[in-house]
């Protein structure tokens, strides 16, 4: 019942959140210059004032800010993000099919990161003075230091075009026609790049989070104390050590769903992947106010139902966290 509390308390601010981040990307966009019906006329090589008037009242835009802002606001209420009229579709059915592609990059990516992040982490720690522990250190300083585009590129040459052994871009394959289980075998090794791709660099800094705090909890009084008692080394390690060396992890994972979410316009765009993040970047160079509108929505609508989940992961793991 407490936890059905705290959740409602939180959906309550939601809203008021939601509606602010609206007003900060609405005006944010608008301050660049230009606007659909210039990017439109300069593809036509020229237009009438007459054509370009048509235009703006046809997008809306000739209207004075604030009253298109509260229109957009009476939209959302009824979830509705508006028409794109550069793809000719509502922007919540291109959005809606696009999401599932890019939650499963991002969803995927962050699992690989914090599972191999925490377990390298931990390895190093653990073996601090010994050549593979100094090994592990180096990796993640070299995969927090390499650029995302990079890697990709790098692997495309070699497990695409060198070895054969994966699909140079994409989902699936359009032309096979798999169903089953061998469609989801195809969308694995269609995921194996971008996904590494994504994951390096959070594995990297998931590592050091975990080598720091481990380190950090192996000198805690109550750890000594665990093994004065006689406790089994594997209990201490699980319950005492990791336990709370998870929690800066945590924290720093709610915190970054949105930079993963960043992150994905690049790795969508060099893997040629049907997400929300290329999409994204095909309305910023087509300028699709609307469309990018609703993209920026639904992605801070993400961030925030990931830092609830965290919430929810913290008072689970540290028990003296209260959910009020």
């Amino acid at each position: 019942m407490r936890h059905l509390r705290y959740l409602l308390s939180r959906l309550g601010q939601v809203v008021p959140v939601a509606f602010f981040i609206i007003l900060v990307n609405f005006f944010l966009l608008r301050l660049a210059p230009g606007d659909l019906a210039d990017v439109m006329a300069g593809e036509a090589g020229a237009a009438t004032p007459e054509f370009m008037a048509a235009l703006r009242q046809q997008f809306g835009t000739d209207q004075p800010v604030w009253e298109q802002l509260l229109h957009y606001y009476q939209k959302v209420l009824t979830f509705d993000l508006g028409y794109s009229f550069r793809n000719g579709g509502e922007v919540t059915d291109l959005i809606r099919s696009r999401l599932p592609a890019t939650i499963l990059l991002v969803g995927s990516s962050l699992a690989v990161a914090a599972i191999v992040g925490v377990a390298v982490g931990w390895f190093a720690a653990v073996t601090r003075r010994r050549w593979a522990g100094r090994l592990a250190s180096i990796a993640t300083t070299i995969g927090f230091a390499t650029p995302l585009f990079w890697v990709g590129l790098m692997l495309i040459v070699l497990f695409s075009i060198e070895l054969k052994w994966l699909p140079t871009g994409g989902i699936y394959d359009l032309d096979a026609g798999y169903e089953g289980w061998a469609y989801a075998l195809d969308v694995a090794k269609h995921m194996v790049m971008p996904v590494l791709t994504l994951s390096i660099f959070y594995i990297a800094i998931y590592a050091r989070l975990t080598q720091v705090a481990v380190l950090e909890v192996l000198q805690m009084d109550y750890v000594r104390t665990a093994r004065a008692k006689g406790l089994p080394h594997g209990r201490i390690s699980r319950m005492h050590v990791l336990r709370n060396a998870l929690l800066p992890v945590l924290t720093v994972t709610g915190m970054q769903v949105g930079a993963l979410i960043g992150g994905s316009v690049v790795v969508e765009t060099v893997f040629s992947w049907p997400g929300m993040g290329r999409l994204a970047f095909d309305a910023v160079m087509q300028r699709d106010l609307n469309l990018l509108l609703g993209i920026l929505f639904c992605t801070s609508l993400l961030v925030i139902a990931a830092n609830l989940v965290t919430d929810f992961l913290y008072a689970a793991l540290d028990p003296r966290i209260q959910l009020q």
